[in-house]
């Protein structure tokens, strides 16, 4: 979502944003895994309950649901694109996902074939690190959109609600 990126979706459109590529992605991988917790557990003869029954979640969650409200939110406030702390977040957003999602892998796939090394804190860690990157982009976010809010034009009344009157004008007449 950086200058040239943001400049490219208003000349081609919406589908031309890199959220919609990225969202589409998430969606892919989110199923994907989904269908592999299913296949390799099943396969392996495990009951469940590894972190791999979590990757899925994350992955539509924090990957597919966060990227459209992100597309959403650079179509309601062009000018969001141009915040540096607002890209920052964006791409460190897709960092701090992919190192969470990658931990939970390795340790469900590890759990499901009962490897000593599935309570290793080295693939907590990187799960670890990944969460705490995701809450770095968050407040990277909230700085963009704050600002962003703060720029945008005052909206008028919402079409087909009714406009009250001015009080001051109500008060003088009666």
């Amino acid at each position: 979502m950086g200058g040239r990126q943001l400049d490219r979706c208003r000349r081609k459109g919406p589908h031309d944003h890199p959220a919609l590529s990225l969202a589409a992605f998430w969606t892919f991988f989110g199923l994907a895994s989904g269908l592999f917790y299913r296949e390799f557990t099943k396969l392996n003869d495990h009951p469940g309950g590894t972190q791999l029954a979590v990757v899925h979640t994350h992955a539509l969650t924090l990957g597919t649901l966060v990227m459209l409200a992100f597309l959403a939110l650079a179509l309601l406030l062009p000018h969001i694109g141009n915040d540096k702390r607002f890209r920052v977040g964006f791409w460190l957003w897709q960092g701090g996902l992919t190192l969470a999602i990658g931990g939970l892998l390795v340790k469900g796939c590890l759990q499901v074939l009962g490897h000593p090394m599935a309570d290793s804190p080295m693939i907590a860690g990187f799960s670890g690190l990944g969460h705490m990157t995701l809450t770095a982009a968050f407040i990277l976010f909230f700085l963009g959109l704050g600002r962003a809010l703060k720029r945008r034009p005052a909206a008028g009344p919402v079409p087909g609600t009714p406009v009250a009157a001015d009080t001051h004008e109500n008060a003088a007449t009666h």
